[in-house]
């Protein structure tokens, strides 16, 4: 056994999923440093993020609270909330985030809270963010007269949609600058450069760091050097974009998407290859710094992403299906010299505490998820219920009224799992041993004791926040919306 680590470094990858890291058996290379990584790591087969998209995964990520415990109108981080920065902060360590210009992940939310250095690369005025790209450009008057002219003749709707496709794409594009100008988000080399530099300053004593990634999210315009890597480098910038602005388009169905599903993934695969490259080029300068040896690094996702497997794209609160809530995670921590492969579900909800246990230090009262560093050191199992809730259809929540709605929640115990959805009071059973893609939903009779089991598991999950809401916290989030929207619109009227 080696010491236990003095450090602790966390990223988290945006829209990462689980099946396309090489240390879980994805084809393409997408992570050979990770994998590399890997062999000296514990390996997690099985994490589970408590929520998607990012507003509802990160809560229990860094304060280990399930996503809707204080309310379905509360986001972000509550005043005063205990997280991993803050206990830490109290035991003399140095904090400090740097998030690639995820507005949900900002001081708007609390994510700033005991972070000696917060940059979160956002705009002040940054108020509206969406999930996908928005469209080439807007419709004139008389494109929009056309267009509702069109669609009211049968067969003309759809031929005028697809020419103006063409038309946006191929004449009335402005001229692309280049991968660089497309993206939307700073790249990894960007946050790397910012964490290294803080390291340079503050790697002498007890540290956390966070950094988050937004590589892997659309629109998908990855680093050149990545795709050269990925020996996709013959893919220009004119092409990287016609295929987001093909990948977003509402107009054609499943099997036309189809067409260039491979393409985009190709796209999407280029940004997971720059996180890798830019994680080993931070774990360099900690062996340079000499701490390497001190630091425990745990990397994993917010959420992943879909490319048509049920018919959507991207991470939009409409279900709870695998690519979607399946993440990777690898904790390497000096303690461990050997690497070890765990199949048993994991729920993030579980990291906190964990990555605390790991270090020596008490998880609060606070935190809802439990510890599970002292049967990882003793190879034991466990088989508690993993739990995984939204609001559906919350696309756009920055403004609180938008966060009411029938809620999907997932229950996950061993290889069965239930999807309840209260906006259709539908609930489906899976068998993910036998049907990981979730195509074919149980109706055995033979399965109704199991999900039995799994219904009073969901009935308990949504009972027991009622019982120990944080009402001090649940007011103080309220009333720190309350004094955004007043600032917000003070602002506007001015």
């Amino acid at each position: 056994m080696r010491q236990t680590p003095s450090s602790l470094i966390l990223i988290t990858v945006d829209c990462l999923r689980a099946d396309h890291v090489g240390f879980l058996g994805y084809e393409r290379p997408t992570t050979p440093f990770l994998d590399s990584l890997a062999k000296q790591s514990l390996v997690f087969r099985n994490a589970i993020t408590a929520g998607a998209p990012t507003y509802y995964s990160l809560p229990a990520i860094l304060v280990s609270r399930y996503p809707l415990a204080l309310g379905r109108d509360v986001l972000g981080i509550a005043p005063e909330e205990n997280t991993i920065p803050s206990v830490l902060k109290g035991y003399g360590f140095q904090t400090a985030a740097f998030s690639a210009a995820n507005p949900y992940i900002s001081a708007r939310f609390g994510y700033d809270q005991a972070f000696d250095c917060f940059r979160d690369f956002l705009d002040a005025e940054t108020l509206e963010f969406t999930a996908e790209p928005p469209p080439p450009r807007l419709r004139s008057r008389a494109n929009q007269a056309l267009s509702r002219a069109c669609h009211v003749v049968p067969g003309f709707g759809k031929a005028y949609d697809e020419l103006y496709f063409q038309y946006c794409q191929r004449i009335g594009s402005e001229p692309c600058q280049g991968l660089d100008s497309l993206r939307r988000f700073p790249s990894a080399d960007v946050i790397v450069d910012h964490a290294i530099a803080w390291l340079n300053e503050h790697s002498n004593g007890p540290f956390f760091l966070w950094l988050h990634l937004m590589d892997p999210h659309a629109p998908y315009h990855p680093k050149r050097e990545a795709l050269d890597e990925m020996k996709s480098g013959g893919v220009s910038a004119e092409e990287a974009r016609y295929l987001n602005s093909f990948w977003i388009r509402n107009d054609i169905g499943p099997n036309r998407l189809r067409q260039k599903r491979n393409e985009v993934i190709a796209l999407y695969d280029a940004g997971i290859r720059w996180a890798d490259i830019q994680i080993r080029r931070l774990t360099e300068k900690l062996v340079e710094l000499n701490v390497w040896d001190k630091c425990a690094l745990a990397v994993t996702a917010d959420h992943g992403e879909e490319f048509l497997e049920h018919g959507g794209r991207f991470h939009a609160p409409l279900k709870l299906t695998e690519e979607l809530i399946r993440v990777p995670l690898l904790l390497r921590v000096p303690q461990i010299q050997n690497s070890r492969e765990l199949s048993v579900s994991f729920g993030l909800i579980d990291l906190a505490p964990t990555l605390l246990d790991a270090l020596g230090y008490p998880a609060p009262a606070s935190f809802r998820g439990r510890s599970r560093w002292e049967q990882i050191s003793n190879s034991e199992e466990w088989h508690q219920p993993v739990f995984t809730e939204c609001v559906h259809g919350c696309t756009n929540p920055f403004h609180p009224e938008n966060r009411v709605a029938p809620r999907i929640l997932a229950v996950r115990k061993g290889h069965h799992k239930l999807v309840m959805d209260f906006s259709s009071g539908t609930q489906q059973l899976f068998n993910l041993s036998s049907d990981p893609a979730e195509q074919n939903p149980v109706d055995d009779p033979e399965a109704r004791p199991i999900c039995r089991e799994l219904l009073e598991h969901a009935r308990k999950h949504l009972v027991e926040p009622q019982k120990s809401r944080d009402f001090e916290r649940r007011m103080e989030s309220q009333l720190r919306d309350l004094r955004i929207e007043l600032a917000h619109s003070t602002a506007n009227t001015n």
